[in-house]
């Protein structure tokens, strides 16, 4: 069924267990508020997942968002080739024909989509298989995965052992009902 997303169904049921597996180590409002170098206390971060639909780019889209251009320029700076991956469960999915949505974003971005077969948050494998391979970095606790989604961002990111960055605001503050379950949850179990 394209679209749908399997990984982040069996994922949220693991909440049930334990609430605390969605919830960031760091909140900011919007990609412009991210501190670059980034900086969590207790980590060397030195590789960075970002996720794209309103975190750094305006959902549907895939060009940088024109008041973020300036802290991106930075961030690749900081961040140097492979230490940037871009993991959307969009682009670069199985759901992307031939990966032609991956391509154009790579093209309009600079930084790499990872291909991948399972959406987020269950492709925490293929990533770090990716940093490995590229020899950016060996262990997940040196990766920073910086979204929108505490379902899928952030289970991702401490399933795997990463720093989850929550953009609780992003491009445009979304009303839809998981966004405010989101909310709701985060007020309701951050410690």
């Amino acid at each position: 069924m394209s679209g749908f997303n399997l990984s982040a169904t069996l994922n949220i049921a693991r909440l049930a267990f334990n609430p605390q597996l969605c919830m960031p180590h760091q909140v900011i409002a919007t990609f412009n508020n991210l501190q670059v170098p980034i900086s969590i206390p207790d980590s060397n971060i030195k590789a960075i997942v970002l996720d794209k639909d309103n975190c750094f780019a305006k959902a549907h889209d895939d060009k940088v968002w024109p008041e973020y251009h300036g802290k991106w320029e930075y961030l690749k700076r900081e961040y140097p080739s492979a230490s940037l991956l871009i993991v959307s469960n969009s682009a670069g999915t199985n759901d992307d024909k031939n990966h032609e949505q991956a391509k154009i974003l790579e093209d309009k971005t600079g930084v790499r989509v990872l291909r991948h077969t399972t959406k987020k948050p269950g492709c925490h494998e293929e990533i770090m298989h990716y940093f490995k391979q590229q020899g950016v970095c060996e262990d997940p606790s040196q990766v920073a995965v910086i979204g929108d989604r505490l379902f899928t961002d952030m289970i991702m990111a401490n399933i795997m052992g990463a720093k989850g960055i929550w953009v609780n605001v992003g491009v445009f503050q979304s009303n839809s009902l998981i966004c405010k379950i989101e909310r709701w949850w985060y007020s309701t179990f951050k410690t």
